[in-house]
């Protein structure tokens, strides 16, 4: 009996260097995002939408996509099509796959002229660059500034 207990401990303890193991693979595989992971950007969002005259922009959202076979960590921001910044920069995790990305608005960012278009900026391996994007997104004053385009009133809920 003594031997049986003896096993089953060798086993299991066997096990548990496995996973560990496997743990420390993938934190290996983390990293900064380097200039071969492909970064593209699906969309880009602001809350509120629309935004009134004088009024703050809440939050930026955007939908980052990381085509790579490992997990990496990079500074996003968002700035206009002069250079301003209209996020603060923020670090993320990004997996591969798609990503959700929060970004606080620069305190005091402004709307003015008839069209304003964004770009988003990520650090890649120490180069700031602007990241590929499926489209243009540019918030275009009506009654209000908006980035709103087709479908995107369906995914509003999700922002509530």
């Amino acid at each position: 009996m003594h031997w049986l207990k003896t096993t089953l401990l060798i086993g299991l303890l066997a096990l548990l260097m496995g996973l560990a193991g496997e743990v420390n693979a993938a934190e290996s595989r983390r990293g900064p995002c380097r200039r071969g992971d492909r970064l593209t950007i699906h969309d880009l969002d602001m809350a509120p939408d629309p935004i009134i005259d004088g009024q703050r922009i809440r939050v930026w959202r955007a939908t980052v996509r990381l085509d790579s076979d490992r997990a990496c960590e990079t500074e996003i921001e968002i700035r206009d099509r002069d250079n301003d910044p209209a996020s603060q920069p923020r670090r993320y995790f990004l997996r591969p796959g798609t990503n959700e990305v929060e970004l606080p608005p620069v305190e005091g960012y402004r709307f003015r002229g008839r069209e304003h278009c964004f770009h988003v900026i990520v650090n890649l391996e120490g180069t700031r660059r602007p990241v590929d994007a499926d489209r243009r997104f540019c918030a275009r004053e009506t009654r209000a500034w908006s980035l709103r385009e087709r479908g995107d009133r369906e995914r509003d809920l999700r922002y509530r």
